[in-house]
């Protein structure tokens, strides 16, 4: 009977025991489940006010990028008028320099020399025409008393122009004389600073050498080549902001020419435009920026807030508290202000209203329908323009 017993008590304990460990598996598995639906609740994300904007009608800036080298309007290179002996030279590259400038001189021996032979074959001219009047005058008075033929004051009176015209010969050839004593004196053709000093004293230099180029800084254009597709919207008077290699702060400019004939090979036209003046500015920067050629009032967004990622454009909208995909129809391209210094911007022409607040593109990658929690009114934060 006790035997009995035994196994009796032995097997209620063995089911008392799958019971608890039932249970516990039951309560282990709810909260695994618990943990698995918290985990997959996405938390959100939380919103620096400049990382949302509100979409207004603001200015879209239509514009075309240039770019291309800075040449001064006023440059010139100083040649050698006559082949010499560079004796003295008194720039250097960087001086500053005043139109007529005496700055240098070649070896005028030679064309001293040969300017005072000029004068003396003028001044032996002059005697032989003297000459030449003076027997003239008195044939002419011989004739009249008729000791003489006129066949012999014909002879004095050609005599006579073949010395005046050999006088003039001669007075020519000392004024070509005395210009080539001149042409040894190296003198600037107009205001500036020294750009390069290509010989030194004591080489020779030949005719229509290089001596020295001078540029005025005073007034720079930018040489821009512009394709033939969009030389039609460029207008002379259009404004015109470039960013110039080594300057900091951006440099306003103004179309100021259109070249009639295009460049061969590229088939570009050249457009120059006029810098304002501003320090800093020197021949041959190289130049970008964009040509302003139409203004319009439109809703606009920054180019990087609209996403392109998918078959059609779109903008996560921030809409009750989550962040939406809205697909967009999107216009010009352009610049607009959206801060203190304009930004390249689209226009939207469908698929947002006035007084959306959209993520900007620093924001990254976001999924449709991820909560968005806003640190600060979207209006006042983000939109400052």
């Amino acid at each position: 009977m006790k035997r009995w017993l035994k196994w009796i008590l032995a097997v209620l304990a063995l089911a008392l025991l799958a019971t608890l460990i039932a249970r516990a598996l039951v309560t282990r598995k709810a909260a695994q489940a618990q943990l698995s639906a918290a985990a997959s609740v996405d938390p959100g994300i939380d919103l620096a006010p400049t990382d949302v904007l509100e979409v207004r009608a603001g200015e879209l800036v239509r514009t075309l990028a240039i770019s291309g080298g800075l040449k001064a309007v006023e440059s010139a290179f100083i040649k050698a008028r006559v082949a010499a002996e560079v004796v003295e030279l008194t720039v250097r590259e960087g001086d500053r320099v005043k139109a007529g400038q005496l700055l240098g001189r070649l070896d005028a021996t030679e064309f001293d020399w040969r300017l005072r032979q000029a004068e003396q074959q003028a001044a032996s001219a002059k005697a032989q025409l003297d000459i030449a009047e003076r027997a003239l005058a008195n044939n002419k008075a011989l004739v009249e008393q008729g000791f003489i033929s006129t066949n012999a004051l014909d002879t004095s009176v050609m005599n006579a122009a073949g010395a005046r015209a050999s006088l003039q010969a001669a007075q020519a050839a000392a004024e070509l004389a005395r210009k080539s004593l001149q042409d040894c004196e190296i003198r600037a053709p107009l205001s500036g600073i020294v750009s390069q000093r290509l010989v030194q004293p004591g080489e020779r230099a030949a005719l229509d050498a290089r001596l020295l180029e001078i540029v005025d800084l005073s007034r720079i254009e930018l040489e821009a080549a512009v394709s033939p597709d969009d030389v039609a919207s460029i207008a002379v008077g259009s404004v015109a902001r470039l960013q110039v290699d080594g300057l900091t702060q951006p440099v306003l400019a103004r179309v100021v020419r259109v070249n009639p004939s295009t460049q061969a090979g590229t088939r570009s036209v050249l457009t120059y435009l006029a810098l304002e003046p501003q320090q800093g500015l020197r021949q041959g920067l190289f130049a970008r920026g964009s040509i302003e050629l139409q203004r319009k009032t439109a809703l606009v967004l920054p180019a990087s807030a609209v996403r392109v990622d998918q078959a059609r454009p779109y903008v996560l909208r921030v809409a009750g508290g989550k962040a939406e995909q809205r697909a967009v129809a999107l216009g010009a391209r352009g610049e607009a202000a959206f801060g203190p210094t304009p930004e390249d911007a689209i226009e939207v022409s469908a698929g947002l209203a006035p007084g959306d607040v959209v993520l900007r593109g620093s924001v990254g990658a976001v999924r449709d329908g991820t909560p968005v929690h806003l640190l600060a009114a979207a209006p006042a934060a983000s939109a400052a323009r």
